[in-house]
């Protein structure tokens, strides 16, 4: 239901009250025709009755429409599709083995991180995204290239990535954040991350998922620190 549409119902219907993630919203009941339904979308909503006075078809067919958005916003997820991370090492020993290990995972413990959250990953085909990269740094820097590559996939938004070690001691995780149907540029993130740790690059992986949560829906919850790290 679109929000702030309102529906002709009589004056006397359950009042609901909607919850998610800690947000509350309010069925409002109009003094003529009905009420206006503020509906959140891309929401998982939590139908509360409190008040009976509808009649037993009014409670039928609320239960029924409740129901009904419910399911819908199950499959409502909000879909990313993460590019390959490059590794931008400009040391004076750039492009170990180790760091180029370390970035290469850096992919799949952000999508692990975003899934769990309740995010949909999609996967975009390798071949696909070595076509379209020019060479080093042209997908991080043509924010419509990367976009039509995450809309071809079916993406509601892809994330173009880069580790840059311009130092031994630290790194730092860098994402593009683009709406797939405008090519439009949500954010830009930058996530500092000490040594080669996997522990501490986890931790960086852990904020930048909650960046990207932060500009989205707002569900991702930071793991306790104790976590251990897979390999």
């Amino acid at each position: 239901m679109p929000i702030g549409k309102e529906v002709g119902l009589p004056l006397d219907f359950p009042f609901l009250l909607f919850m998610k993630a800690g947000h509350v919203g309010a069925v409002s009941i109009s003094s003529s025709v009905g009420v206006t339904v503020p509906y959140p979308s891309n929401n998982l909503l939590i139908a509360i009755i409190m008040k009976t006075k509808a009649s037993k078809r009014l409670k039928t067919l609320f239960g029924a429409l409740y129901l009904f958005s419910f399911s819908a916003t199950l499959y409502a997820q909000t879909s990313i599709a993460i590019l390959d991370f490059e590794l931008s090492d400009v040391t004076l020993a750039p492009n170990i083995p180790a760091e180029i290990s370390r970035t290469a995972s850096i992919k799949g413990m952000l999508e692990g991180e975003l899934q769990r959250a309740g995010y949909k990953m999609i996967v975009i085909d390798k071949d696909a995204q070595i076509e379209a990269n020019g060479g080093f740094g042209y997908l991080f820097n043509h924010n419509d290239v990367a976009a039509d590559l995450g809309k071809k996939a079916g993406a509601d938004y892809v994330l173009v990535g880069r580790l840059h070690k311009p130092s031994y001691l630290f790194a730092y995780l860098m994402g593009h954040l683009i709406k797939t149907d405008t090519g439009g540029l949500i954010e830009n993130y930058v996530v500092e991350t000490k040594g080669g740790d996997k522990k501490l690059t986890l931790k960086a992986v852990e904020t930048l998922a909650s960046k990207i949560d932060a500009n989205l829906d707002n569900i991702y919850i930071t793991p306790p620190p104790s976590r251990a790290v897979h390999h």
